[in-house]
């Protein structure tokens, strides 16, 4: 370190030491508490840190002005013990009743801290007594160095992740920063020392300055809510994330070690061989992160020594339910049913099976990563009959070893046969099997114990209502289709009576009127009619279409005196009244058989003797027709509940379809339909349709004149 960086180092540790100092005293003076959950033994072990850390700021002080030997050995022995003093502050908040022998994540990250720090005591010590001894031993210190950071960044990490709300880790958002500033810039410091050989001298004439700009933090910290340290619990998350961090920083130490050995022992190849080295370090890091196999036994390592339970169940089960949950799609939910219980056993493969059609055999449905399986399973087999009287998983290593504790079960052939076949999961709603899943061997050794089985059995009932579920909302949809093309159909044969009862009289009046060239003109007129009624409504039940709809306008006066004639024709009197020429929107042959089905009820229920008749008028912007008659009329009951539904009429032969198809297109129209009738005093429809107001030309056109 040249003179310019002794200094600024001065200068750094001066200010570290101001700092930590004021900081301490205003906690003393104010009585500062750190929070309830804290305890009383985190709180002294925050003031010893505060203190430590403010005595090594003034040792480095007077080691740039004392520039001997005690007063550096004196530094680091405070820098030691500051991280002493810091790593057992975090090990009290993460874990406040640390025990001799229980073996928990913060026991075991307690016993390495304190490892790490007796060793580097002895290493000061060694070198202070017998340098020539310590001499050999000097590489291994820097290592030892580099892994007190990595432990404080873990405890942090571990502090942070593990808060139990929001309000929590806004509190000790702080506290974190501060401490994630000094733990990676040490890290900095001595990582660059393990590669080169020796510290970095810039880096050393700032560091007291980097400690502190921890203390703005911790001031912030100490003065949020009271709870800012309160006791966190580990969770698996959390611990699985810090395993990874554990092993990358002992890869970062494993590969330093090999740098620095091929440097040194490598002569004029050292650099080549050391680049080689960093090449092959980074592919096999990539090949660890990308497998799946490395990362499952990671985590059965983790959860089977770290954890009295295996599985995290909240997180499990937010997964599953979000891979269920992922498609609306019937087709893929089979195999995502596969990968939500393959994943809860890093399974890699699957395949399932389910009910068929008719419900009498269990058919291969869908695969994830399995080769198809084209066996089928009656539901009356032994594995159907076993699978649902007892629910159990079946392991078929378990299976081969003692088959004798599945008696009477007999695995058929092909389930022997299947290659990596693991684990047979069914798939009950109640005390229905509607499927079974089929997982391959996990990538990792995995043990099926109780705890798995009960996770995997709640899983699987739950995947098991879903895919009912959406096979119901299947069948309803299919349903639905048929339901349409039955009303349709409906229609269809509602149309076609009205065309038979309007050829029937024409029939019967042809044989007194056969020789009249007025009644051969109309019957000609009246067969090409409804020879193309019945050509649209062929088309419209083989395609599956709906009554032609559009914006046309319905001169409605043509259509009265069609109906007039047709009333004639069969001997009755319609009263045609209109005041004006209106033309309504809509489409014509459905305003016709719309009117004419009003018009054709009227005269059904009135009497050769009563009064039928259809007027027409302007109402505002719209057009009125008004169809009434003087016959047996319908009770308000009726009219209410079931006059507009189809199948409800109150004739003899009828189907109900015409008022409920007439009501649909009104109000498809924009329209309205209203009746008014009591019983032996007749029935009067009103109908509202909005006008058609065609203009031959533009309004653009217009002002252009």
């Amino acid at each position: 370190m040249g003179t310019s960086g002794a200094v600024s180092a001065t200068y750094g540790y001066a200010f570290a030491a101001l700092s930590y100092t004021a900081f301490a005293l205003y906690l003393l003076r104010r009585h500062v508490r750190l929070g309830t959950g804290a305890g009383p033994a985190a709180r002294r072990a925050f003031m010893a840190a505060l203190v430590a850390s403010a005595a090594w700021g003034w040792s480095g002080l007077l080691l740039g002005y004392v520039n001997e030997h005690p007063v550096a050995l004196v530094c680091t022995a405070l820098d030691l013990a500051r991280y002493g003093a810091w790593l057992s502050f975090l090990l009290l908040l993460l874990h406040p009743r640390l025990r001799a022998g229980r073996r928990s994540p913060a026991t075991w990250l307690a016993l390495a801290a304190g490892a790490l720090l007796a060793l580097a005591l002895a290493g000061l010590a060694l070198k202070e007594f017998s340098p020539a001894a310590y001499k050999p031993l000097a590489p291994y210190a820097l290592f030892g160095a580099l892994a007190l950071p990595l432990v404080g960044l873990i405890l942090v990490e571990q502090l942070f992740r593990n808060a139990p709300d929001e309000s929590s880790r806004w509190s000790a958002k702080p506290l974190c920063l501060a401490l994630v500033c000094v733990f990676a810039f040490d890290l900095y410091i001595y990582s660059e020392a393990v590669l080169s050989g020796k510290y970095d001298g810039d880096a050393l004439s700032i560091r007291g300055v980097i400690h502190a700009l921890a203390v703005p933090l911790l001031l912030v910290a100490s003065r949020r809510e009271s709870n800012w340290l309160g006791k966190l619990n580990v969770s698996r998350a959390a611990m699985f994330h810090s395993a990874t961090t554990i092993l990358a920083g002992v890869y970062l130490l494993c590969i330093s070690a090999i740098g620095y050995y091929v440097r040194y022992f490598g002569g004029e190849w050292g650099p080549a061989l050391q680049l080689g080295l960093l090449f092959v370090a980074l592919i096999l890091l990539s090949l660890f992160m990308l497998s799946g196999a490395m990362r499952a036994k990671l985590r059965v390592l983790v959860g089977k020594h770290f954890f009295a339970y295996r599985y995290d169940y909240r997180q499990e089960w937010l997964r599953f339910t979000a891979t269920l949950s992922s498609t609306s799609s019937p087709q893929e939910v089979g195999g995502l049913v596969i990968r939500g219980l393959a994943d809860m056993l890093e399974s890699p493969a699957g395949a399932l099976w389910s009910k068929n059609q008719d419900g009498l055999v269990l058919m291969p449905a869908a695969q994830w990563n399995m080769a198809p399986i084209a066996a089928q399973e009656p539901l009356d087999s032994g594995l159907s009959k076993f699978l649902r009287e007892t629910g159990w998983i079946i392991s078929i290593d378990e299976y081969r070893q003692a088959p004798e504790r599945y008696a009477p079960l007999v695995l058929p052939e092909w389930i022997l046969a299947a290659p990596n076949a693991w684990l047979v999961i069914p798939l009950l709603v109640g005390d229905d099997l509607i499927g079974f899943v089929l997982l391959a061997r996990a990538r990792a050794a995995f043990d099926v114990n109780w705890e798995v089985t009960d996770l995997l059995k709640t899983a699987s009932r739950q995947a098991a209502g879903f895919l009912a579920q959406m096979r119901a909302t299947e069948a309803l949809l299919e349903a639905r289709k048929f339901d349409a093309f039955n009303r349709m159909s409906a229609f269809v044969v509602h149309d076609l009576k009205n065309i038979v009862t309007q050829l029937s009289l024409m029939m019967k009046n042809a044989k007194r009127l056969r020789d009249n060239p007025e009644f051969q003109e109309d019957m000609l007129m009246t067969v090409e009619n409804s020879l193309e009624k019945m050509r649209q409504l062929m088309l419209q039940l083989r395609e599956g279409q709906t009554p032609p709809t559009g914006v046309h306008g319905v001169d409605l006066a043509p259509i009265a005196r069609s109906m007039q004639n047709i009333a004639a024709g069969r001997g009755r009197l319609l009263e045609v009244q209109a005041s004006d020429r209106l033309v309504a929107r809509g489409h014509e042959a459905r305003i016709e058989r719309v009117l004419g089905h009003m018009v054709q009820n009227a005269l059904d229920a009135t009497p050769s003797s009563g009064r039928v008749w259809v007027k027409f008028e302007r109402d505002g912007g719209r057009a009125k027709v008004e169809v009434g008659d003087t016959g047996l009329g319908m009770t308000p009951d009726f009219v209410r509940d079931r006059l507009f539904k189809p199948f409800h009429t109150t004739k003899d032969a009828g189907m109900g379809i015409g008022a409920y198809e007439s009501y649909q297109y009104i109000r498809e129209l924009g329209g309205q339909i209203s009746v008014d009738s009591q019983p032996q005093q007749g029935t009067r429809v009103t109908i509202l349709l909005p006008l058609f107001d065609a203009q031959p030309e533009s309004d653009l056109h217009s002002l252009a004149r």
